[in-house]
């Protein structure tokens, strides 16, 4: 389970986003992120049982994203991220087709998978196959557990205008529309603190795993 600790720190973290709050308080951080990567290790070996191209031998360290942010291009020059991010795929976190992943925040931790904002021809690819095998895709997005869980993908990333080479009658033009083909289920702070916190995520994870194959086929 995450530790109510862990969600402490982050809190915190949010409210004094700075490098001397942080380096006084470093440990915690410390504490913080192992209790992460013991998490992500009984993860790992439960989405191993679920999707063949994790291994069991996949280490929690290369899945667990730093908490240090980027900001070289960004408005916003706080320097560390206020949640514990985690990717899961066969190379962890650093994957450009599709996989799984977890986000661990006090107010809105969630889990996902799917393709996050692929490249130029995957994302082609991923439009072929849902054009040449639409039955086959509907069979997985619209089977009812998946639906109630889900209920729709993410559409954060959207066109607003019809992909190349398709014609607004397709029957599946909103899903053509999507720039990420996710799905994504939030995660209550009660929930990932209880003593059934990595059997809900790795539900979730068998619930997208037809979905992920389905991305990964595409791509291949």
């Amino acid at each position: 389970m995450i530790n109510s600790a862990t969600f402490d720190f982050l809190k915190d973290l949010a409210a004094n986003n700075n490098r001397d709050w942080f380096q006084a308080n470093k440990l915690r951080h410390d504490v913080a992120r192992n209790n992460v990567l013991e998490f992500a290790d009984e993860l790992i070996a439960k989405l191993s049982k679920i999707d063949p191209s994790v291994s069991p031998d996949l280490e929690s360290k290369s899945c667990v994203m730093r908490i240090y942010r980027d900001v070289r291009f960004s408005k916003d020059k706080t320097p560390y991220k206020t949640n514990f991010g985690a990717g899961f795929s066969e190379n962890g976190k650093n994957f450009k087709g599709a996989g799984y992943y977890l986000h661990i925040h006090p107010e809105h931790s969630f889990l996902a998978g799917g393709c996050w904002m692929p490249e130029a021809d995957i994302l082609k690819a991923i439009r072929q196959e849902i054009d040449y095998n639409g039955s086959a895709f509907h069979q997985i997005v619209d089977n009812k557990l998946f639906k109630q869980y889900f209920a729709k993908p993410d559409t954060e990333y959207k066109l607003k205008t019809l992909p190349k080479g398709y014609l607004p009658g397709h029957p599946d033009i909103e899903y053509l529309k999507l720039k990420s083909f996710t799905f994504s289920h939030p995660l209550t702070k009660t929930e990932l603190t209880g003593p059934n916190a990595i059997d809900l995520v790795s539900d979730g994870f068998k619930q997208l795993y037809p979905f992920v194959a389905f991305l990964r086929n595409a791509a291949s």
